[in-house]
Formats: structure tokens, C-alpha cells, sequence
């Protein structure tokens, strides 16, 4: 995904992202956020037992963003203050590589805490896995010449998704179809609701 930012040109940061109400660059923005957040957790040890795994830390609900939260709107004025694009993307490799080598480095059975929560290291490394995949398809949902995330991260969020609804999405589905479709990125086709059953009157799952 860095690599993916790396190579957008100037004017990309400018077209809508996939996520509502924010454009490239605050999707950006948000990824140093998060990238931030990967770092500080990571030192932030502690001796409770854990209380949340992968799956269970994320918040379901069946409403869709808008874009409006105080906190969207934060990262909204947060992305204009760069001003330049390329700010942006410095920041995101500066910091996200930095994440990179942390989680290399990290014990995956340290438990860390987080969103008033405890973890494995390991958890919530791999809760950031489907948060960065996502947002990878967000990032390349108006920019056609973007790459998508990884054949390995699609199929390990997927199948985390797939946990935290409690139901499978049809095998024939392409792993990307069943998270933009499973995470309310983009609405099912008529063909994509029939083959869904009772699960297509239980989306979106809404992940925060």
C-alpha cells in the first residue's frame, strides 16, 4: 500500500477515495494515523490478560460512515494541512515503514493495549491487516491504474470477515467482490443478492 501511494500522481490526491466523504488525501492522512498508531501500541505492553482476539475487536454495525463523524472531519482538516502531496506521501513512507519493521520485530504473544482493550501483539497485528486491505481497496476504488492489496491480505480478511459475520459469502465470489459487497463499499447485484440468501438482508457489516 505504501509503495501504492508512492506512485500516485499529484492529481490523485484529489479524487474520492472509496471511503464516504473523504478523498485520497485524507484516506492518506489516515493511514499515517494509523501507521502511528501501530507504533505506540506496540510499546504499550501490558500484564492483563487478553481480552479481545483479531476478530472480536472490531465494533459491528449495520450503518454505513458518512463522512460527518467529528473524528472523519478531524482527519479531513488534518490531510489540507499538508498542503503539498508529497508531504503526504513522505510522512506515510516515513512512518509506515517504521510500523513495518516494529511488527517484524514485535513478540506476537506480548499482549498490548488499544481502544481501552488488551490483545496479542499478534490480534492486533492482524486486525490491522483487514483495517490496512480494506483501506487498500478504498485507495484504489477511483484510480483504475492502482494495484490492489495482496492476494494473501484479500484472503486472510475475507476470512475474517467472514468470522465476524458468522456466515461464509459464496465460493465463486472473488475475495475483493466479497469484501466490498460484505463491508458495504458497494451495493450486491440482483445476480449477487439471490446467490447470498439470508445473509444479503444482514448487510452491510460495518466495521469500526
Amino acid at each position: 500500500m505504501r509503495a501504492a501511494v508512492a506512485g500516485l500522481p499529484d492529481e490523485a490526491f484529489g479524487q474520492p477515495s472509496g471511503c464516504a466523504g473523504w478523498l485520497v488525501r485524507d484516506l492518506v492522512c489516515h493511514l499515517v494515523v494509523d501507521a502511528q498508531d501501530v507504533l505506540i501500541t506496540l510499546v504499550t505492553p501490558v500484564e492483563a490478560a487478553a481480552t479481545r482476539n483479531a476478530v472480536t475487536y472490531w465494533e459491528v454495525s449495520g450503518t454505513p460512515p458518512t463522512g460527518d463523524d467529528p473524528l472523519d472531519a478531524l482527519t479531513v482538516r488534518l490531510a489540507a494541512a499538508y498542503g503539498e502531496p508529497w508531504l503526504l506521501r513522505f510522512h506515510l513512507d516515513d512512518v509506515g515503514s517504521a510500523a513495518g519493521r516494529a511488527a517484524v520485530l514485535a513478540d506476537r504473544e506480548t499482549r498490548v493495549a488499544t481502544r481501552d482493550v488488551v490483545l496479542t501483539t499478534g490480534d492486533f497485528l492482524d486486525a490491522y491487516v483487514l483495517e490496512w486491505t480494506l483501506h487498500h481497496l478504498d485507495l484504489a476504488a477511483n484510480l483504475p491504474e492502482v494495484a490492489g492489496p495482496p492476494p494473501e491480505g484479500l484472503a486472510r480478511t475475507r476470512a475474517m470477515l467472514e468470522e465476524i459475520a458468522g456466515a461464509a459469502f459464496p465460493a465463486s465470489w472473488p475475495d475483493e467482490a466479497a469484501l466490498l459487497v460484505g463491508t458495504g463499499r458497494r451495493a450486491a447485484t440482483e445476480t449477487e443478492r439471490a446467490g447470498l440468501g439470508e445473509l444479503a438482508a444482514r448487510l452491510p457489516f460495518v466495521l469500526g
